[in-house]
């Protein structure tokens, strides 16, 4: 951490005076993204041990913003310790602003703009900014090779059908996957893939997209990036908005390109399941694996993706082992059983979160369901016993940033927000209407404040989840 407060204050001329932690144990990169301010001045510091990824993410990040396209600013690096300072482009996420403005397949207009202007930038890193990239500095890999789609495929086949207990006859397996990467290696792909090009990297900054995460990214076909996008799990587009912004990119790219649109579309759907099988290898290895359940909760989605495109999809070539794997997947009871978001009957869960003080009695369930869980926060450090936060709550800026600086509340949260929405997805499966959630500490003004807007934070915007929340002594404070 001191060394991101001496970047900060190396680029500000001055040390920072907030410290928060965006992204904790919940996240699957491994990195440690943290914001500092001083003031107005904000700034995101990241740590990550692996330098060559650092290297290739810093590098990117330079020669796009030479071609003017709408990347972070790199304010400072110090690679030797696995830190750098970027520009801070905010909190919302094209996801964010999709789940925050839709209803099922309803999407608010203002949504379906903000996509159109994020194809429309697509081919500017494929093209443009991929003329004269320096693709020496790509990590693992300098181009989506045979040896990189190996690596997908293998991904799915030990981390997702293996640990979901899906039969296949393995030597059948390995000749699809051959006659796959045939091909999907004659697509033309001298051309900047993006690799991680999906609703979570693209911010809202200024009314406009800007874009992050790119440090996989290599030499390769132009359908894989705009396959992540259309077939992200769960921003769940409607096929008929997928469609529309296939039409929008391929418009857009012709632009740049002389484009043979039935060329293109010869290889796209292959390029789809790549992607999703890429998907569906990275959430079993977080979700069966490292036993993450959050990260299983996108399963259904992509198997959604799979049903439509098992309905609606030719490939050029015969992949019959592979298209039974597809079908097992779609029958398997474990599979289906992950989370609510494919079936009707697993909507509106209404998740009431309270905050108390335990010199009172814990809040009373009224539904009916035996009260959901209770959280005990009096372990961890206690703003209030420091005079400058005696009038102040959890919901107040120098006790959120207090808190956050402490490492026992992070590891606190992943725990009780792993619990909470495993639990969401079991009660949605099973038709539950309410749950609670309760944290107390000692006088119910800042740990419990704090944990319980952490907690409504992370879930509004999940699908199916209706969410509000209750702080029962600073009500009583307020009369």
């Amino acid at each position: 951490m001191d060394v991101l407060n001496k970047l900060f204050e190396k680029h500000f001329h001055a040390p920072p005076e907030g410290v928060q932690p965006l992204q904790g144990e919940l996240g699957g990169s491994g990195r440690k993204i943290i914001r500092l301010s001083r003031g107005d001045d904000t700034a995101i510091g990241v740590l990550y041990s692996v330098r060559e990824e650092n290297a290739a993410f810093l590098a990117f990040s330079r020669h796009f913003r030479r071609h003017g396209l709408p990347v972070p600013e790199i304010y400072a690096e110090d690679l030797d310790r696995g830190a750098y300072l970027e520009q801070d482009l905010g909190d919302t996420t094209l996801f964010d602003f999709l789940s925050q403005n839709r209803s099922g397949d309803s999407i608010a207009r203002p949504v379906v703009d903000f996509y159109r202007k994020v194809v429309a930038e697509l081919p500017r890193f494929q093209i443009e900014a991929g003329r004269d990239l320096d693709y020496s500095v790509c990590y693992p890999r300098g181009s989506f090779d045979r040896q990189s789609i190996n690596w997908d495929l293998n991904y799915f086949k030990y981390y997702f059908l293996r640990l979901a207990a899906i039969s296949f006859n393995e030597q059948a397996l390995e000749d699809d996957f051959e006659r796959l990467t045939n091909l999907l290696l004659e697509a033309p792909g001298d051309y900047f893939l993006y690799r991680d090009f999906q609703s979570r990297n693209v911010m809202l900054h200024h009314e406009q997209p800007f874009f992050v995460d790119y440090q996989g990214g290599r030499n390769g076909a132009l359908q894989y990036d705009i396959a992540s996008l259309l077939f992200d799990a769960k921003a769940d587009l409607p096929p008929e908005l997928r469609q529309q912004l296939l039409d929008a990119y391929l418009e857009a790219l012709a632009a740049h390109i002389r484009l043979d649109r039935e060329a293109f579309l010869r290889y796209y759907y292959a390029f789809v399941y790549v992607r999703i099988m890429q998907a569906l290898g990275a959430y079993g290895f977080r979700g069966f694996y490292e036993r993450k359940p959050h990260f299983l909760q996108s399963v259904p989605y992509a198997l959604k993706n799979i049903r439509w495109l098992l309905h609606n999809a030719k490939l050029p070539v015969e992949l019959p082992t592979l298209m039974r794997a597809f079908q097992s997947m779609l029958a398997s009871d474990r599979l289906q059983r992950l989370t609510p978001s494919t079936h009707p009957q697993m909507q509106n869960l209404a998740v009431r979160i309270f905050s108390f003080s335990f010199h009172h009695d814990p809040p009373k369930d009224e539904t009916g369901n035996g009260g959901g869980f209770i959280f005990d926060a009096r372990s961890l450090p206690n703003p209030g016993r420091e005079e400058r936060f005696k009038q102040l709550t959890g919901k107040d800026a120098p006790v959120i940033d207090y808190l956050n600086q402490q490492e026992g509340v992070h590891q606190y949260l992943a725990n009780a927000v792993s619990l909470v929405e495993a639990s969401i997805a079991s009660y949605q499966q099973r038709g539950f209407k309410n749950l609670m959630v309760s944290f107390g500490c000692t006088g119910g003004q800042h740990r419990s404040v704090f944990l319980a807007e952490h907690l409504a934070k992370r879930l509004r915007g999940q699908n199916g989840v209706e969410v509000a929340v209750q702080h029962l002594e600073l009500e009583k404070m307020s009369r």
